[in-house]
């Protein structure tokens, strides 16, 4: 498959003539300054310790599916919410299994170059259920939430492959409605989604916050994804064709990585459901109040101007090194 870019060259073009000399420079450092995809590994990630300490090599996206459903959890110094949630998955996965016995499943915590001890706590539930439904990626520096969801699930065998936050702010058995938001095509996404709650959000916010998250939703609905109301929602679901389709191409690894997947998706024309979610705030959140919602905005805008310049292109799937 030849890559295509988004946008065509005359709208560049047209830009370029009739928006003035600011507007050029703003594409010039978004083009500048965009990244290529990064997926190198280095040795360690291409490995996972089993319950026994011993070392065996992760599979790839690229392989067929083995799993029904793998569970991507991206975790940074989460040693201490981390177990809830493991708890939750684990106790609901184990029922399932139970109830289902052809369902099987993987978890996969990908310790995101933590500080504290999150790839011990993680291991414990390899030693207590085995490496084959637990597994444990340790990045060996931090990548950002986005990067490290995208080397978890390119280490995945799942059919379907979920990814949920270490903090278990969305009720784990709620997979059950986004799977059905996928009416069993081959390839697309299901997004949990809290956009049913903003009422009540915004009641217990201050303005400044309420402002800063509209600010949000207008730059994601103006530069990149139009038609879903919650694109920050840690609770996604994607057939194995769709992820391997879209995170090929992801290059932001930060917090607006989830904008940019759906908006690689949208140009695929990846079918999108939004399914609303029971969702809890967590204390303890890594995002910084104005300065990480600045960056996204930021992000935003690059994420936008990078395709439209061809500084990001969509990719066909290839393999990691």
């Amino acid at each position: 498959m030849r890559e295509r870019r988004v946008g065509d060259g005359r709208g560049y073009e047209e830009r370029r003539g009739g928006g003035g000399g600011r507007e050029r420079r703003v594409l010039l450092v978004a083009h500048l300054t965009a990244g290529m995809v990064d997926l190198k590994r280095h040795e360690k990630e291409t490995l996972f310790p089993t319950a026994t300490g011993e070392k065996e090599p992760f599979p790839s996206l690229h392989d067929p599916s083995s799993l029904e459903l793998s569970v991507i959890v991206p975790a940074y110094n989460e040693e201490l919410r981390m177990p809830v949630m493991m708890e939750e998955a684990m106790g609901y996965l184990e029922n399932r299994q139970k109830q289902q016995p052809l369902f099987t499943y993987e978890v996969i915590v990908v310790d995101d170059g933590s500080s504290d001890q999150t790839t011990e706590v993680a291991l414990r539930y390899t030693r207590k259920y085995g490496a084959d439904k637990v597994r444990v990626l340790t990045l060996v520096k931090n990548r950002g939430k986005g990067g490290a969801v995208r080397m978890g699930t390119l280490s995945s065998r799942g059919k379907l492959i979920l990814m949920a936050d270490a903090d278990g702010a969305t009720k784990f058995a709620d997979v059950e409605k986004v799977e059905a938001g996928l009416h069993d095509e081959n390839m697309a996404i299901s997004c949990g989604s809290r956009a049913h709650l903003e009422e009540e959000a915004v009641a217990s916010r201050s303005m400044f916050r309420t402002f800063l998250m509209y600010g949000f939703h207008f730059l994601v609905w103006f530069f990149c994804v139009r038609g879903i109301k919650d694109t920050q929602c840690g609770f996604k679901l994607f057939t194995r064709e769709a992820a391997l389709k879209t995170f090929s191409s992801l290059h932001v690894e930060r917090w607006a990585f989830d904008v940019e997947l759906l908006y690689i998706a949208q140009c695929f024309k990846i079918p999108i459901a939004e399914v609303a979610v029971n969702w809890t705030e967590i204390e303890g959140s890594k995002l910084v109040p104005v300065w990480s919602w600045l960056q996204m905005g930021r992000d935003l805008v690059f994420i936008r101007l990078r395709y439209i310049t061809g500084a990001w292109r969509l990719e066909s799937p290839r393999k990691t090194d």
